[in-house]
């Protein structure tokens, strides 16, 4: 019988190869992190590189720096006037982002900031062609509140770990990540501005369109 994981391995093989940057990052990140499966990795990488390329946002919005592998993919897509705005609340982090920001061709189009996004979003004066959430799934409704002033119509909006870890089909799960998950998923749905899609990659990929 053909397995889920089969599949996965069939579809990731298939996918167009990451840049060797990527995968000396990756290697890393899986040499020095504790959570190492925090990392987007190749597939996923790759649609949101690819998702970015079709867009070529002028300004990007990331969520959840880590280890800065999503932030390299999704500035591929950058034209040269292009900047990707990256938030993380951890500074221990910030020394192998700068490694490869600073080994790769983006370097001068990436701004880090360090400190809790739910204070430095309602900051930004900029208006964001594309963003990508991947931070403390407990404030996904805030953030999403948070960010549709800030996103012109046509904007896109990616959050990860939709479907976290199946547990939002789970009626008895009553976590809070779980729980707001489910909400972000609702209003996401339910929104006049907004028409999704969720897409089943890896931990589920909310891919969103503002109207």
């Amino acid at each position: 019988m053909i397995s889920h994981l089969n599949i996965e391995a069939y579809i990731t093989n298939l996918a167009s190869p990451a840049s060797p940057l990527l995968e000396a990052l990756e290697r890393e990140t899986y040499q020095k992190m504790v959570l190492p499966q925090m990392i987007s990795g190749h597939y996923q990488g790759r649609l949101l590189s690819l998702l970015a390329k079709i867009k070529q946002p002028k300004r990007i919005l990331e969520i959840g720096t880590f280890t800065g592998y999503a932030t390299l993919c999704l500035a591929e897509g950058l034209p040269k006037e292009g900047k990707i705005i990256t938030i993380d609340k951890n500074d221990e982090f910030k020394a192998l982002q700068n490694k490869y920001f600073e080994a790769s061709d983006y370097r001068s189009q990436i701004v880090q900031l360090l400190g809790n996004a739910r204070d430095i979003i309602p900051k930004l004066s900029e208006t964001f062609d594309m963003v990508f959430l991947d931070a403390d799934k407990r404030y996904y409704p805030q953030y999403l509140k948070m960010l549709i002033p800030k996103m012109s119509s046509g904007s896109l909006l990616i959050a990860d770990n939709v479907l976290w870890y199946g547990k939002v089909l789970d009626e008895n799960a009553t976590d809070p990540e779980t729980l707001a998950i489910r909400e972000y998923n609702r209003l996401v749905s339910q929104h006049p501005r907004l028409e999704c899609l969720i897409l089943p990659v890896r931990d589920g990929l909310s891919v969103t369109r503002v109207i």
